[in-house]
């Protein structure tokens, strides 16, 4: 297992370490940032639910000015599991869950 986090939503964030390697190689400039990707999950600055998926949550921290880390997870039958992660200047539509 990578790690494990748990969100301000009271589930669980998992990824092993292969999938990790996965996210890495669509997304390098994440390799020095995998504490913010874990902040992300676990003291994110808000938290949305995807409009085209109602099971993916994406959990925003603020990297700096208007640039933002996003982990991006499911959640199935309770437990969450990391999809993607990157990093992006906007944040997107969908219903807000949570807000720091």
């Amino acid at each position: 297992m990578e790690f494990e986090v748990l969100t301000p939503l009271g589930f669980i964030v998992r990824t092993t370490e292969s999938y990790w390697q996965r996210v890495l190689i669509k997304h390098p400039d994440l390799s020095e940032l995998e504490d913010l990707v874990k902040g992300a999950l676990s003291n994110p600055d808000e938290v949305r639910r995807s409009k085209s998926d109602d099971k993916v949550l994406l959990f925003y921290r603020l990297r700096r000015k208007n640039r933002w880390v996003v982990s991006v997870a499911r959640r199935l039958n309770g437990d969450g599991f990391l999809i993607t992660a990157y990093q992006t200047d906007a944040i997107k539509e969908g219903e807000i869950l949570w807000r720091k």
